[in-house]
């Protein structure tokens, strides 16, 4: 069934997990992600990132995503992820998906705040969540010793406030792709937001935390935890050796992309406490 992001979140109140966000890049990918929510019998929430929004024909992807959605078993928010344009969260209102994000955080402070409250106004209007994004997520490379890439309690208390955000990204030293080093999170930093903020929070950059990272983050007040990284490694890692066995890759090569999404989605979703909800 189609929801958006506060209902999907909202099972979090009840048991203590993470719910999955994976993003994908085509049918195959949500297939197999919805899939792995079933088996599971867990909510999930399935996305894209805007940076592939004008490389891939968007709208015909979104259709594939919400009758997916819509004929699921258990709940699936369709989620626009890192939007930094108006113009791309009006085209995902448009084409149907139930939540959006509007990354700002490389803007100041005060202009996160406005513009991340613009977006709010517009999407509650129609029955849209969103999640804004406070502090920097690197990628690859992160300059750990620099506290201002860090969200600050104090600043996501008044962002919270201020937006109406229903959820919110922090930075408490995870980056986005492959790490280059050791991931040095501050879970004290989590803790401290967990207690000023009343929305839920977001994890970024997840990939490649190890499986404690991630029960710890959710047992220190993570209820979303974002994927996509792995996904992409797990694809390129397997099928390559798939096709030098296989004759007939017309349609096999699609089911096979689509069961080592699946195989992927179930780890993770178990790592994040995230089955038998439904």
């Amino acid at each position: 069934m189609l929801v958006n992001l506060n209902d999907v979140l909202g099972y979090t109140k009840v048991k203590k997990f993470g719910v999955g966000m994976f993003n994908g890049l085509s049918a195959d990918f949500y297939e197999g992600l919805i899939d792995a929510a079933e088996e599971l019998k867990t909510p999930i929430i399935i996305g894209i990132a805007d940076r592939f929004v004008d490389r891939l024909d968007f709208e015909m992807l979104a259709e594939v995503m919400i009758f997916l959605a819509k004929r699921s078993s258990v709940p699936v928010c369709v989620h626009l992820d890192h939007a930094k344009s108006l113009k791309n969260i009006i085209r995902a209102i448009k084409a149907g998906f139930t939540s959006v994000m509007f990354d700002g955080s490389n803007l100041p402070f005060e202009e996160n705040i406005k513009k991340t409250k613009e977006v709010v106004e517009i999407a509650h209007s129609v029955g849209v969540s969103v999640e804004g994004e406070l502090g920097v997520v690197g990628r690859g490379e992160w300059d750990f010793k620099n506290p201002e890439f860090y969200t600050k309690p104090e600043e996501a208390e008044v962002f919270a406030k201020q937006t109406g955000v229903d959820a919110l990204a922090v930075s408490i030293g995870t980056v986005h792709g492959v790490y280059k080093g050791e991931p040095k999170l501050d879970f004290e930093r989590l803790a401290e937001i967990r207690k000023r903020v009343d929305c839920y929070l977001v994890l970024h950059g997840g990939s490649g935390l190890s499986d404690d990272d991630f029960k710890k983050c959710i047992e220190y007040g993570i209820n979303k935890v974002n994927i996509f990284t792995d996904l992409t490694l797990a694809i390129n890692e397997k099928l390559p050796e798939f096709i030098k066995t296989t004759d007939n890759l017309t349609p096999a090569i699609f089911e096979k992309i689509r069961m080592i999404v699946k195989e992927e989605a179930i780890k993770k979703l178990k790592v994040f406490g995230s089955y038998d909800i439904i």
